[in-house]
């Protein structure tokens, strides 16, 4: 049996080998599931930023769009302590954003922080600091820790890549659920599609009916029920409609309508702020390093792929540069760290190993929203365009692999 299974394995890596591809604009290759190519060689990632390039332009029209957007959170805003709900992690891109918000765009944001007891401390210190010197109020919100660990114990035994989505969805709801406490109408978040990308479908993949499934599955500890004010990891289709639509908080990415460039950012907020780099890119959250080693151990996946690939399109990061760079091992998978988490997560090593050796899946195999979001693509593509939900949504479901 086992001769027979690595004589199939050797079989496919000969096939994937000879089937190679990559991209001829940036370094996306077919180890990215749902890549496909043009004539020119160039991927369906790269038409993706383009056409998010022309639906956020950073010209005339594009700064019309952000100051209407601007005097809108401010007129909403009026006679309240805050006019917006600003999510915050300490790295870069967010405490950036917090800066430009305050002090570029004139807002007066509360500063809130989902802590799922994974932060890394120098991200922490970054927070308070900048909140000090711009003086903002910072919130933190904290996690169930049960419901927490459990949800990533859980996530790592149905061995799929999408390790953290209970903390995407954490994040999510805590912002929604402090905007609808204080009557705010407009959530704001620092991410950037012309310096992240947006990541394949098959790799992270936001479904509250999917994370909920899994916990069933294999989680121990009961999720609370669902607050308004108090959400919890509870984000399905009837707590969207409830913010979107009875509490029309809308969520606005800000800095698609900037041109940040990451390396001017940090020089801004060293100097101004403080800022100490934490590390790496993500490395706010500690539980990076072991997702990261969980992604190219199991899975082959290589999250700076997509990452540096969109540093190439905004002019950023050279294609040279990028390909170089993966040739080595992410310095976020830091040994100790991993050892880290897993004891915290409370698994031993044989536990946490037998969940790496068990077989790779994804979110197909297992109870998802995916089927019902397909037969809604026009009314949620109008929904992103109204800033309903995020606005990257429509084409994180239906441009980012099948």
């Amino acid at each position: 049996m086992e001769l027979e299974l690595n004589v199939a394995q050797s079989r496919s890596e000969v096939t994937a080998e000879k089937n190679y591809r990559l991209c001829t604009r940036c370094i996306i290759d077919t180890t990215v599931p749902g890549v496909t190519f043009d004539g020119s060689g160039q991927c369906n990632f790269c038409q993706l930023h383009d056409k998010m390039d022309r639906d956020y332009p950073l010209n005339e029209e594009g700064r019309k769009k952000l100051d209407s957007i601007l005097a809108d959170i401010k007129r909403k805003g009026r006679r309240k302590k805050y006019d917006c709900v600003l999510g915050v992690s300490g790295g870069r891109d967010s405490i950036f954003t917090l800066y430009l918000t305050t002090q570029r765009f004139g807002l007066r944001p509360l500063a809130v922080h989902f802590n799922d007891g994974f932060g890394n401390p120098v991200a922490g210190e970054n927070m308070v600091k900048a909140a000090k010197k711009l003086g903002v109020d910072l919130r933190t919100i904290t996690s169930d820790w049960r419901e927490s660990k459990d949800l990533k114990i859980a996530f790592l035994k149905a061995s799929t890549p999408d390790l953290e989505v209970a903390t995407d969805i954490g994040i999510a709801t805590a912002l929604y659920g402090v905007a609808a406490k204080e009557g705010l109408k407009y959530v704001l978040f620092g991410q950037s599609f012309r310096t992240e990308g947006i990541s394949p479908l098959s790799w992270n993949y936001l479904d509250g009916k999917y994370m909920k499934a899994v916990h069933q599955q294999f989680g121990t500890v009961p999720l609370r029920k669902w607050k308004s004010t108090d959400p919890g990891f509870n984000l399905d289709l009837l707590e969207i409609f409830y913010y979107a639509f009875w509490k029309r908080i809308k969520v606005i990415p800000i800095l698609y309508y900037y041109p940040y460039v990451r390396r001017e950012a940090e020089e801004v907020l060293k100097r101004e702020l403080d800022w100490v780099y934490p590390g790496a890119h993500y490395y706010d959250d500690l539980y990076q390093a072991l997702m990261n080693y969980v992604f190219r151990t199991k899975f082959n996946m290589d999250r700076r792929k997509f990452n540096y690939s969109a540093l190439i399109r905004s002019g950023q990061m050279s294609r040279e540069e990028a390909l170089e760079r993966i040739k080595q091992v992410y310095v976020i998978e830091d040994p100790d760290v991993i050892r880290l988490c897993v004891k915290r997560l409370g698994l031993a090593k044989e536990e946490f190993e037998e969940c790496l050796a068990r077989p790779p899946k994804t979110f197909r195999d297992y109870p998802n929203h995916y089927g019902l979001i397909q037969k809604f693509e026009v009314p949620i593509q109008i929904l992103s365009r109204l800033s309903l939900i995020p606005g990257s949504t429509y084409d994180k479901y239906f441009h980012c692999g099948a």
